[in-house]
């Protein structure tokens, strides 16, 4: 009787943990009008990112957003820590001329008043005296909440994408 309660607890307990995270995405209206609404979002803040304008940024992050990229010791906690962190880049000078990027392969899975956007960016620019080139590879999760009917990044995750292992005896073709 005790092993039979004892499995009845669990086989409950996995039933509910199931439920919950194999709940039907909430569409909450059309999927694509809704990708198109946060991607352009995601491009208006890209777009004055690539110029070294961190406000676009600054402006879609909610109050209490966390952050993680590959050169953070630790996460980053709220808009003022965002502010702080990114205050320097307003004063540095852009290295390269002709900043672009390409949005590659992005998603977005809506429940409720929160959207997952994830996506993979490359970023181009021409160093001096060189041909344009790819700069920086990256992969990108932006965790959206509708707050006060404005979609807000309440979490965002940058990481660098797996870079090409260069195999012994392998001469480049670059």
């Amino acid at each position: 009787m005790r092993m039979t309660i004892r499995s009845a607890a669990v086989l409950l307990a996995c039933g509910l943990f199931a439920s919950c995270a194999l709940a039907p995405q909430d569409e909450g209206g059309d999927p694509k009008a809704l990708l198109e609404e946060i991607v352009a979002l995601e491009r208006a803040a890209l777009d004055r990112w690539i110029t070294l304008d961190p406000q676009g940024y600054l402006d879609l992050m909610a109050p209490e957003v966390t952050y993680f990229d590959p050169t953070t010791d630790a996460r980053v906690d709220g808009l003022e820590a965002m502010q702080m962190r990114l205050a320097p880049i307003r004063n540095m000078k852009l290295p390269f001329k002709d900043p672009r990027y390409d949005m590659l392969n992005p998603k977005v899975q809506r429940h409720g008043d929160v959207a997952l956007l994830t996506f993979n960016i490359v970023s181009y620019g021409t160093l001096p005296d060189k041909p344009e080139s790819v700069l920086a590879r990256w992969n990108s999760t932006e965790v959206y909440a509708r707050i006060d009917g404005k979609w807000k990044i309440a979490h965002s995750h940058w990481s660098y994408v797996k870079p090409e292992i260069k195999q012994p005896g392998v001469v480049s073709s670059q």
